[in-house]
């Protein structure tokens, strides 16, 4: 985010899980403030916040990172119960893309079906990503961020970048 708000106006939301829970990275609420700081704005944090994206056409392209497996089932179902989603749904009412960064320990398990429902829906497109651990957690794919300001370009000229699935992490690869 630290790097997109060099080059991109960015209006950040939050779901309730993102705000409220506590990582190895943030404390509770610490997230939040951090958001803020980088981009100047106060982060949308409800549904009712969310809904105006769509009529008001507050965005060109609408990020999604991480982009857990929650979220990609939602997505791939229509189900649009958090700010997340919903401002999702309200973007794609304009037929504007929406980039995923998936994040999920069970991308290659029950999210598989959501992958590839996401993949052959109109106006979603991928950041590149691959296995981080094949051996403990086989089901698992981490997003390539280094990569995430080519496929920003990249979707918004409503193309998919390739290759999207790598073998690590590593550029050379």
């Amino acid at each position: 985010m630290e790097r997109l708000c060099r080059r991109y106006p960015v209006l950040p939301i939050l779901s309730k899980t993102v705000q409220q829970t506590p990582t190895r990275f943030f404390a509770e609420g610490k997230i939040e403030e951090r958001v803020r700081a980088l981009t100047g704005r106060e982060p949308i944090s409800t549904i009712a916040a969310a809904e105006p994206i769509g009529p008001q056409k507050l965005c060109d392209l609408l990020v999604i990172a991480p982009c857990t497996g929650n979220t990609l089932s939602k997505l791939a179902l229509g189900i649009s119960d958090t700010p997340v989603t919903l401002a999702a749904k309200a973007h794609l009412r304009n037929a504007r893309p929406v980039l995923l960064a998936p994040c999920t320990n069970d991308a290659l398990g029950q999210s598989a079906k959501n992958i590839g429902l996401l993949l052959n829906a109109k106006h979603f497109y991928f950041v590149p990503f691959f296995q981080d651990d094949p051996i403990e957690k086989p089901n698992s794919l981490v997003s390539r961020f280094d990569l995430l300001e080519d496929a920003i370009a990249a979707a918004l000229e409503e193309r998919q970048i390739q290759p999207l699935l790598f073998l690590s992490q590593r550029k050379e690869e």
